[in-house]
């Protein structure tokens, strides 16, 4: 009588291994997906460009809570661009002019800078600073600075052009800076007024950036000035 051979138990089928690429897609899954904030998104523009219409606040009301020889504050009542309601306390002034002037007699490429240092109470220290100065009431502000830098330095300058305008503290100052770049210096004597006590030096352009690099100039209209002018150049620190 024949032995009937046991039956060989089937294989199992191993099941397919899965991809790294579905396993993590399974442990993301898992996980509980973070709410989108309902915040528009900022649209993408390659340039920025000044807008043709300039859009201005509706003044309903507007007074003088302080009147100095300097400036003036305003408490104004508006309706902002957007039509949203507002009070605002702004610090009205007639703007000013500040200096950048090279001497490149020596050194086109690394040439001398005028700079200044003076005592600033609100600042509670010394700083370096360019030229600068208020300007009047109506005054051209090309003869503003002509008039700040021969103050100040007792420098004249044969070729003067904008470099730059922009505002310090736009939240609450009204104040416009107007950078002005003065080329072909001629030494004179300097005749500040009774109020500053002014030092003033020449210093190489390399010099400034480094002086920049360490902190050692604090003076907002500085910086921004010297760093434009440096990179409009395409001037470089010497290390």
């Amino acid at each position: 009588m024949l032995k009937k051979k046991a039956a060989k138990p089937a294989k199992l089928k191993k099941a397919p291994k899965k991809s790294k690429a579905a396993t993590a897609k399974k442990a993301s899954d898992s996980k509980a997906k973070p709410v989108k904030a309902n915040n528009p998104k900022a649209k993408k523009h390659s340039k920025i460009s000044k807008s043709a219409v300039v859009e201005t606040a509706q003044l309903v009301s507007s007074s003088v809570v302080y009147q100095g020889p300097l400036f003036r504050i305003l408490h104004d009542k508006l309706i902002e661009p957007g039509g949203r309601k507002s009070e605002r306390d702004v610090i009205r002034h007639n703007g000013s002019v500040v200096i950048l002037a090279i001497d490149t007699s020596k050194s086109k490429k690394d040439p001398w800078i005028v700079i200044e240092r003076q005592y600033r109470h609100a600042a509670n220290q010394f700083l370096w600073e360019l030229p600068a100065g208020k300007l009047e009431a109506g005054e051209d502000p090309v003869q503003g600075a002509q008039r700040e830098l021969a103050e100040e330095t007792g420098y004249a300058a044969k070729k003067w052009k904008p470099l730059v305008e922009y505002y310090a503290s736009p939240g609450f100052l009204g104040e416009s800076m107007k950078v002005f770049l003065a080329e072909g210096l001629v030494a004179g004597n300097a005749h500040p007024e009774d109020d500053e006590e002014i030092e003033f030096r020449l210093v190489r352009l390399s010099d400034v950036l480094k002086m920049i690099d360490k902190g050692a100039i604090l003076d907002g209209k500085t910086l921004t000035s010297v760093l434009l002018y440096a990179r409009r150049t395409g001037r470089k620190r010497k290390k």
